[in-house]
């Protein structure tokens, strides 16, 4: 074990182990998982309006457990998750009934390329995450998460392109199996982690990492909320531009240029492989330009990256620019998460979380809705066009909203290491 990780404090290790395993299954799924669909004969627009219904439930979901878990803590409702993954999916398996998949992946995200995040329970795991990990290391220690869980994806999305051609010749709705065994099998082994690993009461940290007491609550809680409101305005628009096309890439690669999950899971697999990179990289910028240059920056990259896409003429000029794109957009999305929990303190952040959460998770869950129904029409740019407006004027707008709540503006680069 090197000396980097032994630094990193013991829950946050287990509770980054718990989320890599989980994205090598979400990896799979992320790009077979609308495949499956396709080949099961769901049109396009069915399977955007699947995927809406996934995000909307989820968003409605977060709001609940971020409030709770505040409150009672954090841990049950991992254990909840991980639980009713498996037993969801054994039933798939064991039923292949469409009501049951249509409700195992509404409640549980399937396909929809989460990045090992669990769920409408995310917003408790991050909490969780942030009260055991110190102010100043969120930058660096989120993005050393969000980079193990994009190496996850990558060993999921090349699984996609192996594990479905173990059973050639058969019906889609057993070929896919190996993927849903996949899941179950990680699904179990981090319900056991879960169930090992201590969570401090959130009242003992609230007391140990923050002293508000000579403040007026009222007056905290007024800058905390208005701050949030904020984020979920500007989250707003960019989500919605990447729920418009994200989801729905392996359906697009697969209409456009006729490819399957052999060539499309190496593809996300290197893609995530190189995004984990990033995200390691854009850890280490943040602590010199500060958490807001490192989101924007690499974000106006994977515009030009995204809107470039539609017009390419062939499979693979469009792999590479998605693979450029994914590096630089999602390789900030470690210091987009530490910078939401700063917002607040730790004893706000479950709910915190669960609304950056739905910020995101509602428009993008819209997203899917109206691509799919474009390209279910024959319109196969329109939605990279749209997308790229939406995700342009996210760029424009955080910096001069958000720029106010950096909590690495004006320190030093000896003040965050």
């Amino acid at each position: 074990m090197t000396t980097w990780w032994r630094d990193i404090p013991l829950v946050a290790r287990s509770l980054m182990t718990i989320r890599f395993l989980r994205s090598v299954s979400q990896g799979a799924l992320a790009v077979d998982f609308v495949l499956y669909l396709h080949a099961m004969h769901w049109s396009a627009a069915a399977i955007g309006l699947l995927l809406m219904a996934s995000g909307l439930t989820g968003a409605l979901l977060s709001i609940v457990v971020g409030l709770i878990s505040d409150q009672y803590g954090r841990k049950p409702f991992l254990l909840f998750y991980e639980g009713g993954l498996v037993l969801g999916t054994l039933l798939i398996v064991f039923t292949h009934l469409r009501i049951v998949l249509i409700v195992v992946a509404i409640f549980f995200a399937f396909g929809r390329g989460a990045n090992g995040s669990s769920g409408p329970f995310a917003p408790a795991e991050q909490a969780w995450l942030a009260s055991v990990i110190p102010p100043l290391r969120r930058g660096s220690l989120f993005s050393v998460n969000a980079a193990l869980t994009f190496w996850g994806m990558a060993i999921g999305s090349f699984l996609a392109g192996v594990l479905p051609g173990f059973l050639t010749g058969t019906q889609p709705v057993v070929r896919f199996d190996p993927l849903f065994w996949l899941t179950i099998v990680i699904g179990v082994i981090n319900a056991v982690q879960i169930w090992w690993t201590p969570e401090p009461k959130p009242q003992a940290t609230e007391r140990v990492a923050e002293n508000v007491s000579s403040i007026d609550e009222t007056t905290v809680r007024h800058q905390e909320n208005k701050a949030l409101s904020l984020l979920a305005l500007v989250n707003t628009i960019n989500s919605l531009g990447v729920g418009l096309i994200a989801p729905l890439l392996p359906y697009w690669f697969s209409v456009r240029f006729g490819v399957g999950p052999k060539a499309i899971g190496p593809v996300y697999g290197l893609t995530f492989l190189l995004t984990g990179l990033s995200s390691l990289a854009i850890g280490k910028v943040s602590q010199r330009i500060g958490l807001m240059g490192s989101i924007i920056w690499p974000r106006f990259i994977g515009v030009i990256a995204l809107i470039s896409m539609a017009f390419m003429p062939s499979f693979l000029p469009a792999a590479i620019l998605y693979i450029l794109r994914s590096v630089v957009n999602r390789g900030s999305m470690g210091t987009r998460q530490a910078f939401s929990v700063s917002l607040v303190r730790d004893k706000r952040r479950g709910f915190a979380s669960s609304l950056n959460a739905v910020s995101w998770t509602v428009p993008a869950s819209i997203g899917p809705a109206i691509g799919g129904w474009l390209m279910g029409m024959g319109s196969l740019d329109w939605p990279f066009v749209l997308a790229s407006a939406l995700q342009l004027g996210y760029i424009v707008v955080f910096p001069r909203v958000m720029g106010q709540y950096d909590p690495t503006r004006g320190l030093s680069k000896s003040s965050l290491t």
